[in-house]
């Protein structure tokens, strides 16, 4: 899934989803076989993480299995089932109130929707029953240079093309898929990119859609990858030509040239994740002490 704008507007969808592609390329050059990225992570039914240690996968908070059901679920690692120890979400991540969303259905008015997922820590971590030792775990990006950099964005679900949107009929599960896009800001919380038409566009640009949340944003290839972002949710700007045509109760189109897509920035929460994952299990790291409770921003985000 994907939490978009969009994404309220299609039964409070809560992923990022497969690849949507350019409209004048052929679908086939987007397409990967699942070996190009064997470190993604299969959420159960849709969305993704990555792995990141043997034990531990790192994803969107709102793509992950709830902290009291994660015995009860299984992820896929390399295309095996790997049981789930626990989840363990971000301090202070809060959930998309669904009294947002029936008000911005109401009134086509996105703006607090579009406030309180800015103001989200959408991140968690699932800690695995065993280790991985056949997939090699990618590296934390941990600079403050994102902006400008080019990205790889890899994902299965729902496609499109950036003319027609996305498919709103399509799997959210299928093939993989992956694109390019360039990091255009950032904040504390967040990255973000925008899908360009052609001729700005990147030769394979793309953007996230909805079945992916939780899925990439990678920097370098090969052994070289390090993760940069994940996928969380996505916004038109108000000047955007689609707002001349939606008003409430007409479909809302996701995937559109001009749509920016919006990814947790991982170099801010590295303290929290090393944190998790060294401290024993049911305790609770400093960090985490420091920040229960509340929606602080990660700190020290010095561009």
């Amino acid at each position: 899934m994907k939490w978009g704008l969009a994404f309220c507007f299609l039964a409070v969808s809560t992923a990022a989803g497969a690849v949507v592609i350019r409209a004048d390329l052929d679908d086939a050059r987007y397409r990967v076989p699942a070996s190009a990225f064997p470190a993604l992570v299969d959420m159960p039914g849709e969305g993704h993480g990555v792995l990141i240690a043997p034990r531990w996968v790192v994803t969107a908070a709102h793509a992950a299995p709830m902290p009291m059901q994660g015995m009860e679920n299984e992820v896929s690692v390399g295309g095996v089932a790997r049981r789930i120890k626990r989840v363990v979400t971000y301090p202070g991540y809060r959930k998309l109130p669904n009294r947002l969303v029936t008000e911005a259905l109401a009134s086509g008015d996105l703006s607090r929707v579009s406030a309180f997922l800015a103001s989200s820590n959408d991140i968690a971590l699932i800690e695995l029953a065993s280790p991985v030792t056949e997939v090699t775990p990618v590296p934390l990006y941990r600079g403050k240079k994102e902006v400008g950099m080019t990205v790889q964005l890899v994902g299965k679900g729902v496609t499109g093309n950036g003319a027609g949107g996305q498919d709103p009929h399509g799997s959210h599960r299928s093939v993989l898929r992956h694109a390019f896009n360039v990091i255009a800001g950032a904040d504390a919380r967040y990255v973000w990119y925008r899908f360009d038409a052609p001729p700005s566009a990147l030769p394979l640009e793309g953007i996230t859609g909805s079945g992916d949340s939780g899925g990439p944003l990678l920097i370098g290839d090969g052994h070289s990858r390090q993760l940069v972002g994940l996928a969380s949710w996505s916004r038109y700007p108000p000047d955007h030509p689609f707002w001349r045509k939606w008003a409430p109760g007409r479909p809302f189109v996701e995937g559109l040239y001009g749509e920016i897509g919006y990814a947790v920035r991982i170099s801010g929460y590295v303290p929290w994740i090393e944190g998790v994952m060294s401290a024993p299990a049911g305790g609770r790291t400093q960090h985490q002490a420091a920040e229960a409770g509340d929606s602080n921003p990660p700190t020290d985000m010095r561009h």
